[in-house]
C-alpha cells in the first residue's frame, strides 16, 4: 500500500478516509487508475475525480451504508466496485455489531484487492465465470447452538466468519491455536492464496514446477489435516516452512507463502512512501541498512525485496518491543522459505 495525498490541499491521506479532514473534500478510490481523489460534485449521483477530471464516476452501492469508499468505473453498469462486486453473502447490517464487524472485514478485503489489481491479477466474478470465479461470503455463527462458520475457500468461494472481525474473539483463537500473528487481512490474503492455486498452478499447467518447491498436493488433504492437528508440527519446521500451519500440506504451504508474499510486498511499498532507510548506528558493517527506494510490486527479483525486507522488519520489530509489543512479524524466512517466496513472485509476475 502506498500514501496518498489530497488534490485539493495536498494532505496526507490513509486508504480508507472517506473526508479529507483539512479541507473537507470528500474522497474516494479510483481502482482503475489506483489513485484516492477529493471530489467534486458532477451531478446527479456523479462525483469528479480531481485527480481525474476527465473521469466522472458514482460510489459503489456499498458506500451508503459506509463499506466502501471506491468508485464505480465510469461506464460500468454495475452497481458495485471492482473489489465489492466479488461479494456473495453479507450479514444481515441491521445488526449494529454486524455492521461494524462486516465494515471491517470490507476494510481487509478491499486492501487485499488492492495487491491483486496491482499485479493485473484475473479477478473474473461468480457471474462471469459460475465454476471459478472469486466470491466472497461474511458469514455469522447461528444464534442457537450449532456448527459455528469455517474461514476456508472451496474452488473460488472464501467464507470469512464474522467472527474473527471480533479483536478480543481472534486473541482467543490465536492462543489457542498457538498462532504468533492472525489477523483479518491475513486470512483474506491466505484464503485467497488457495484460489491462486487453482488458476495459476492447477488450470495453467504449472503442477510440476510447483510440486518441486511445495512437495507433492496429491496426497490425501484431510488425512494431512488429522496428522497435523494430532501430531503438531515437525521439529526444526522453521528450516523449511514460513509458519507451522504451512507443515499440514502442500496447498496450505503454498497459501501461506503466498499470504506472506502480500504482507511483505505491501508493506514495503509503504516503507518506500515514507522514504524509509534502516541505517542502524551500531550496524559497521552494513548487514542491517537498507533504503526502500523502489517498487516492490514491480520487483524483478525475490532477492531485491528480501534483502530490503530483513532490515526493515527487524527495525518495526524493535520499535514494536519498545512499546512493549509483539514483534510486527514475528517469522524466520530461511533459504527454502525464500526460494518458496520466489516461487510466488515469479508465478505472480508470469515467469513460471
Amino acid at each position: 500500500m502506498k500514501l496518498f495525498q489530497c488534490q485539493s490541499c495536498g494532505n496526507i491521506l490513509y486508504f480508507e478516509n472517506r473526508t479529507c479532514q483539512r479541507c473537507g473534500h470528500r474522497l474516494a478510490y479510483l481502482p482503475e487508475t489506483g489513485t484516492l481523489s477529493a471530489l467534486e460534485p458532477a451531478g446527479g449521483e456523479e462525483w469528479r475525480p480531481l485527480a481525474a477530471p476527465d473521469r466522472p464516476s458514482r460510489f459503489c452501492a456499498n458506500a451508503v451504508p459506509d463499506a466502501c469508499n471506491w468508485l464505480v468505473p465510469p461506464g460500468s453498469g454495475d452497481a458495485f466496485c471492482l473489489a465489492c462486486r466479488h461479494n456473495g453473502t453479507i450479514p444481515d447490517i441491521t445488526d449494529p455489531a454486524h455492521l461494524d464487524a462486516w465494515r471491517k472485514m470490507e476494510v481487509a478485503k478491499h486492501r487485499l484487492i488492492y495487491s491483486l489489481l496491482r499485479w493485473n491479477l484475473p479477478l473474473r466474478t461468480r457471474a462471469e465465470d459460475p465454476e471459478h470465479g472469486l466470491i466472497f461470503h461474511f458469514l455469522a455463527d447461528p444464534p442457537a447452538d450449532g456448527p459455528k462458520v469455517m474461514t476456508g475457500h472451496d474452488n473460488g468461494v472464501i467464507t470469512i466468519a464474522l467472527v474473527e472481525a471480533d479483536d478480543a474473539e481472534r486473541e482467543k483463537r490465536r492462543a489457542a491455536m498457538g498462532e504468533p500473528y492472525r489477523t483479518l487481512l491475513g486470512h483474506f490474503r491466505h484464503e485467497v492464496g488457495h484460489h491462486y492455486w487453482d488458476i495459476l498452478v492447477r488450470d495453467r499447467g504449472k503442477l510440476d514446477a510447483c510440486r518441486a518447491v511445495f512437495g507433492d498436493d496429491s496426497q490425501d488433504y484431510e488425512q494431512a489435516l488429522k496428522r497435523h492437528y494430532a501430531e503438531g508440527t515437525p521439529p526444526n519446521w522453521q528450516e523449511q516452512f514460513v509458519s507451522a500451519y504451512a507443515t499440514t500440506h502442500p496447498w496450505e504451504d503454498f497459501a501461506e507463502t503466498w499470504a506472506h508474499y502480500l504482507h511483505i510486498v505491501d508493506t514495503l511499498e509503504m516503507a518506500s512512501s515514507f522514504g524509509l532507510q534502516v541505517q542502524p548506528l551500531l550496524d559497521a558493517s552494513g548487514t542491517l541498512a537498507a533504503r526502500i527506494g523502489f517498487d516492490p510490486y514491480a520487483a524483478e527479483g525475490i532477492d531485491t525485496i528480501v534483502n530490503a525486507w530483513l532490515p526493515v522488519v527487524f527495525a518495526l520489530n524493535s520499535v514494536n518491543r519498545a512499546m512493549g509489543l509483539n514483534d510486527l512479524y514475528p517469522f524466520v524466512l530461511a533459504p527454502p522459505v525464500i526460494a518458496k517466496l520466489g516461487f510466488i513472485h515469479d508465478l505472480v509476475h508470469g515467469r513460471v
